[in-house]
């Protein structure tokens, strides 16, 4: 029996490691979030002033049920909870756990504090033990965007 176990053993060892040589293997080209707010109107005007663009909206009567906003290779979506209520019919609290946290690194903190001005600071401005300065801020559908600049002195 000790034989049939080793053995039973080694193969299983064995299917595990394929597994993970092809999910290794598996190559990634993009990961964008999907914020779900009420309405997506605010949160477009919130990112707008950072530079970012609109570059798909689909409306929703006559809202936005959903919207992409592009700035570089930078990308994030919006989604009205009732759009995507519809897309789960069958659990629509599902949608409304919320809410998310960002944390975007950017060039300059000093640029992005005040292209932010007058938006609701969540975290003041801090400088991390990982050489970060940071701030967060509550974009209007509730969600936490912690944006960074790396490679400032660290706190001690």
């Amino acid at each position: 029996m000790r034989v049939t176990t080793l053995v039973l053993l080694a193969l299983s060892l064995t299917a595990a490691s394929s597994a993970q040589e092809k999910v290794a293997a598996m190559t990634v080209n993009k990961l964008t979030p999907v914020l779900l707010v009420e309405q997506v109107e605010p949160c477009v005007q919130f990112w707008q002033r950072l530079g970012f663009v609109k570059t798909v909206e689909v409306p929703e009567g006559n809202k936005l049920g959903f919207v992409i906003l592009q700035k570089g290779n930078v990308e994030v979506m919006y989604q009205s909870y009732a759009s995507v209520e519809k897309d789960f019919g069958s659990n629509p609290l599902l949608a409304r756990k919320g809410p998310t946290f960002l944390y975007v690194e950017v060039a300059s903190l000093d640029d992005t504090m005040a292209a932010m001005k007058g938006a609701e600071v969540v975290m003041p401005v801090r400088t991390t033990f990982y050489g970060a300065k940071e701030i967060g801020y509550k974009d209007p559908g509730g969600h936490m965007i912690t944006f960074a600049q790396m490679g400032v002195a660290p706190q001690k």
